[in-house]
């Protein structure tokens, strides 16, 4: 961060990626992109904010923050794209505080002290499928890790004991969350994350029988019977890609086949660093999917 000879590369989650016509295209058309040269021309393209030692990019959606060796990542093209940019100092990643992969100490404690004051560093805005029963509350539960065959996943834990939590292997986890908008059966929703740990958002707005647009890693534990949500447990119901409904896919402009497509709709609005809040638009394809679902554009 600012001051410390480093310069820091803030991604917001899911932000802009390039704009298509159609439903499909919106939502697919990152996805012809992903190479290493057009990827970096677009990131270069997407620089939001530049002061000093901080820099914001509107990272694409499907772009992973962190990969293997090889892989193609955006911590893979941070050195490329400090060469394009002319930067001095090197980059390094800052995440939001619901899923920090990696940033300075300094960051860290900040992210710290703001949640031990009651604040919330980062701010969200999510599209779901489903209406909370309160239009604001809290999501409080467990979290940890948990091996389902060849695959680990975030699963929740309402109740832990004692002894997993003094061994950390599970994290009680909290997310507010306020109800700005619904609309025939979609809602659109403000998150406000107190803790930290990976898939947060997305675990916690299943917990409320309303999962993210496009989450197609939790959705699978909300079934419906008679039109009723209940929740189904991770073991019973294996991810894959979100199931929509023939009306709602109909507003969306897409056909089952192209179900895979649909990103994840959890959006960083504002995150509050030291120098300062920092915001962020929503991407082409969030405010395609609000337009589309009559919800507004906030």
């Amino acid at each position: 961060m600012a001051g410390s000879g480093s310069a820091a590369a803030a991604a917001a989650r899911g932000l802009a990626g390039p704009g298509a016509r159609g439903g499909s295209g919106v939502y697919g058309g990152w996805r012809r992109l992903l190479c290493p040269k057009k990827t970096l021309r677009l990131l270069e393209g997407s620089v939001v904010h530049r002061e000093g030692a901080l820099l914001a990019l509107s990272k694409p959606p499907g772009l992973p923050i962190l990969g293997r060796p090889g892989d193609l990542s955006l911590d893979s093209l941070l050195p490329a794209l400090r060469r394009r940019l002319g930067l001095a100092a090197e980059l390094h990643v800052v995440k939001a505080p619901a899923s920090c992969y990696h940033t300075t100490k300094k960051l860290q404690q900040f992210f710290t002290n703001a949640r031990q004051r009651g604040q919330y560093p980062a701010t969200y805005r999510a599209i779901t499928v489903g209406v909370p029963a309160e239009v604001e509350g809290e999501i409080c539960t467990g979290l940890c890790w948990q091996q389902q065959g060849d695959r680990a996943m975030v699963v929740p834990v309402p109740a832990p004991g004692r002894r997993s939590l003094a061994r950390k292997d599970v994290k009680i986890t909290l997310t507010h969350y306020r109800v700005l908008s619904a609309m025939g059966g979609c809602a659109l929703l403000q998150l406000q994350p107190r803790t930290s740990f990976p898939e947060q958002l997305q675990v916690h707005l299943t917990l409320l029988l309303c999962p993210a647009l496009g989450d197609h890693e939790h959705s699978s534990h909300v079934g419906r019977v008679l039109g009723v949500p209940f929740f189904l447990s991770p073991e019973t119901a294996p991810a894959r890609t979100q199931v929509l409904d023939e009306e709602l896919l109909s507003r969306l402009e897409l056909s089952p086949q192209q179900l895979h497509h649909l990103p994840l709709h959890i959006h960083l609005q504002e995150l509050v660093l030291p120098e300062g809040p920092l915001c962020a638009p929503p991407p082409p394809y969030f405010l395609h999917t609000l337009r589309c679902l009559g919800l507004p554009e906030q």
